[in-house]
């Protein structure tokens, strides 16, 4: 038997994608996640906050999490919305080099599942301040989509994310549907949301995207996975986006 080690890195005031992301993995049991923390606690656009995704700190821990001889790492986090795409790109190439390991991210893998189903307009949900939620949908936009609707609740304190309710959460992606998204995202890895999105897409009838099953998705794929079906996350986990 072989076994396959997800290396995840993980903001260390994030207390939802890791139940999350072994729960999704329980189903395949030769796949396992192992997880490593840097500092990261408010989200926000001051240089001190941006500061915290700097990628040497990133660097640190994917090299812990290289000890324990993981197949590919993934960045679970989405601060690429904001700082940039290309700084996701950057940080791959360089756990890459440093490690020998494949990497990818939340939200290259977005991007990418975005591209591939040609899901070029879609509506955005998250829980970050107004600000921070601009430069996300201008960096979309530079990109290439539409952000055709928003929500977003004004938190920047990064452990609260993962305080904020079903019903709230539920209630966002309601209202970015009735505006007539043809696709939603959740972007924020510590919602307690990625397994509401069957509810969700049951209810609205779009298909909607989580990150914290993002990075799983393409992880799953990086490692010769993503042809098994993963129950009970979703159409995108399901295999069954283009449906």
């Amino acid at each position: 038997m072989t076994r396959i080690r997800f290396g995840v890195l993980t903001p260390s005031s994030n207390t939802a994608l890791e139940p999350l992301t072994s729960a999704m993995l329980s189903q395949l049991p030769d796949v396992s996640a192992h997880f490593s923390r840097f500092t990261v606690t408010q989200i926000a656009l001051s240089q001190q906050a941006l500061g915290q995704f700097d990628n040497q700190n990133v660097l640190v821990a994917a090299g812990m999490l290289a000890d324990a001889r993981v197949n590919v790492v993934g960045w679970s986090g989405t601060s690429a919305g904001w700082l940039g795409f290309d700084h996701d790109v950057t940080l791959c190439r360089r756990i890459k080099e440093e490690t020998g390991i494949p990497a990818t991210t939340s939200m290259l893998a977005l991007n990418e599942i975005l591209e591939t189903y040609e899901l070029q307009r879609f509506g955005l949900v998250t829980p970050y301040t107004g600000d921070v939620q601009t430069r996300i949908r201008s960096n979309y936009r530079d990109a290439g989509f539409e952000v055709v609707a928003e929500d977003h609740l004004g938190i920047s304190e990064n452990f609260a994310y993962a305080e904020v309710s079903p019903e709230t959460l539920t209630a966002q992606v309601r209202r970015v549907a009735e505006a007539g998204a043809p696709a939603i995202v959740v972007a924020c890895t510590n919602l307690y949301s990625a397994h509401l999105v069957p509810q969700w897409e049951a209810e609205f009838g779009v298909p909607v995207l989580d990150t914290t099953a993002t990075v799983v998705w393409k992880m799953l794929q990086m490692t010769g996975q993503g042809s098994v079906p993963v129950s009970g996350w979703g159409r995108l986990m399901q295999g069954e986006l283009d449906q």
